[in-house]
């Protein structure tokens, strides 16, 4: 499904994130370890949660994501990639943070996104990153990357976000987005320009290989979202 294009840099809430670059001191850790879903997760409580916030029509996406984590459990990592891309891309609606959550910049759980069936590119990668990690990828190989984004023909820049995979930190990373379907190198998405990546170990400047930053939980968005995490039933 073809997916609208991310914000403008002009948007205010993409103002503040790329002005405080220099500033940030970020990651938190999710606490998810690598295993199957009873033993990270809480069922339970994810689907009292999902029931609570978006009704009995909530549940059977919730199931899916339960079934796609049971089903990949052991899978070679690519195919983990892949049907993990695709999962969040063709259940989520690409829509702008005010329209979804009615806030300028509003970073949700996998839960709420996929309970709202929309979000914008912070949430697909969140959802992404969160699943890949409960899967048993290593947090060190995944990156949250910002980037500048030159769009169709007139090349506008737009800020967005993508998951990265890093085979070794110094690796060329795979790209996972919701604007382009395929999971391609870096080298491959010319249209991209990285301005900062973080994880939960934290956040590097650019296309650095070398942390420059401390991991203490000074992102609010993102403590936010883990708080609400852990709330909602991951553990």
């Amino acid at each position: 499904m073809p997916q609208p294009s991310p914000r403008s840099l002009a948007s205010p809430g993409r103002r503040h994130l790329l002005a405080v670059l220099g500033s940030l001191l970020l990651a938190v850790g999710l606490g998810i370890r690598p295993s199957r879903v009873a033993a990270n997760l809480d069922p339970s409580r994810l689907r009292e949660s999902m029931q609570r916030l978006y009704g009995q029509g909530g549940l059977p996406v919730l199931e899916e994501w339960f079934a796609l984590l049971d089903r990949l459990a052991g899978a070679d990592l690519r195919t983990q990639l892949r049907e993990v891309n695709d999962f969040f891309n063709r259940r989520i609606r690409w829509v702008d943070d005010i329209v979804a959550w009615g806030q300028e910049d509003y970073w949700a759980t996998p839960l709420e996104a996929l309970g709202n069936r929309q979000g914008d590119c912070e949430d697909y990668s969140i959802g992404k990153y969160v699943t890949l990690k409960q899967l048993g990828v290593p947090g060190d190989q995944l990156r949250m990357i910002y980037v500048r984004a030159r769009i169709g023909r007139s090349q506008i820049v737009q800020a967005h976000m993508v998951l990265g995979y890093y085979e070794t930190p110094a690796a060329e990373p795979l790209l996972l987005d919701n604007l382009v379907p395929s999971i391609t190198p870096a080298s491959q998405r010319t249209d991209l320009d990285p301005v900062f990546s973080f994880n939960s170990s934290g956040l590097w400047a650019g296309s650095s290989t070398q942390s420059r930053a401390d991991p203490l939980a000074r992102l609010s968005r993102w403590r936010n979202a883990i708080s609400r995490m852990q709330q909602q039933g991951f553990i």
